[in-house]
């Protein structure tokens, strides 16, 4: 009776049960059709499947390839790294092994009580495949090895010696150069805070040589960022429920923006009668962009077309490609869940 008992449990928390090859997870929500092309990014047949839950707000799912296999397979060996920003935690899943802790503190190393969301938030894997992360409490952005050697270090903190708000999100060019917004969520008083030190909340850029430049100022909650499959556009999504909108930049050679232009905005929403901001996403081969927004993760096309909604029924925040790409792991509240698409990122 114990045994069943663990059993059942293992499977209610996290849809693993230790000993089956072929978890079995529940499902949530719904996959919205709107548009005929989303039958080509997203089976009839998918499901919104939990894989983990009883978190308090998960965000920043990055998934790590297995290097020994080129990153072409999801062998044990590829894992997908995800935050619990109120938890101060980054946690790791595996199909084989389920949920473990990964690192704690994760963006926050200071004593005491620092703010409702002091963790790490957005995560990704440069080049040289180490860990970036957006760090609330420390109020920088840092790279660390995926083997912990040598520790942590900082890319920045400050733009022009004043400290940062609270990284949100960020994200690596092949050119060694990052990007990351800075909004105040991680603040204990968010823009009310005292010890706020810049006055708007940008994007920034962090040059190969260590230099942090502002690369977009006129934003009011720049948040989610995603990369073009060629690299020479910059989406950023803005979370601010007043002003939503998912904007493209131009990269130039030098590593600066050009002038932005709206890709989809409150419009769009409106006529399916969603409300709020938008927080991270991310970008397929296609082009096609996959934000998380009002009740799950929109896809949208590159022209700008609202295709589907995979529809959580929760507040979403953040998605990311694994597996062989075709895997969409979504983190929603206090849920880590999965959509299998015939869509690929990159």
């Amino acid at each position: 009776m114990k045994t069943q008992s663990f059993l059942v449990i293992c499977w209610l928390l996290t849809g693993f049960v230790p000993g089956l090859a072929q978890p079995v997870y529940p499902t949530i929500g719904q996959i919205v059709r709107l548009d005929s092309r989303i039958d080509k990014l997203i089976p009839k047949e998918a499901k919104i499947e939990v894989l983990a839950s009883g978190f308090t707000w998960s965000e920043g799912p990055v998934w790590v390839k297995n290097q020994s296999s080129g990153g072409t397979s999801a062998s044990s060996e590829s894992f997908l790294l995800f935050t619990d920003v109120p938890q101060n935690t980054i946690f790791k899943w595996t199909e084989k092994d389920g949920l473990s802790v990964f690192l704690k503190p994760s963006g926050y190393t200071g004593v005491g009580q620092y703010s409702e969301e002091p963790g790490a938030n957005g995560l990704t894997i440069d080049r040289q495949g180490r860990l970036i992360a957006c760090e609330h409490g420390d109020r920088r952005v840092s790279a660390m090895p995926l083997d912990g050697s040598g520790g942590k270090k900082t890319l920045a903190d400050n733009y022009r010696g004043k400290r940062f708000n609270s990284p949100n999100d960020v994200i690596a060019h092949s050119s060694g150069n990052y990007y990351f917004t800075d909004p105040p969520y991680g603040m204990p008083k968010r823009e009310n805070d005292p010890t706020r030190e810049t006055e708007g909340f940008g994007v920034y850029r962090i040059a190969p040589n260590g230099g942090v430049t502002l690369v977009v100022g006129d934003l009011t909650r720049p948040n989610g960022l995603a990369l073009s499959p060629d690299e020479k556009t910059l989406y950023v999504a803005q979370s601010d429920p007043a002003q939503p909108v998912i904007m493209a930049y131009a990269l130039q050679a030098d590593g600066s923006l050009g002038k932005g232009r709206v890709v989809f905005g409150s419009e769009g929403l409106k006529k399916q009668g969603l409300e709020g901001g938008f927080d991270g996403m991310k970008v397929d081969r296609d082009g096609n962009l996959w934000a998380t927004g009002p009740g799950g993760v929109l896809v949208v096309s590159p022209t700008g077309d609202f295709l589907g909604h995979i529809k959580t029924g929760v507040a979403t925040a953040n998605c990311a490609w694994g597996d062989d790409g075709s895997t969409l792991y979504i983190t929603a509240d206090m849920y880590l869940c999965r959509v299998r698409t015939t869509a690929r990122g990159w």
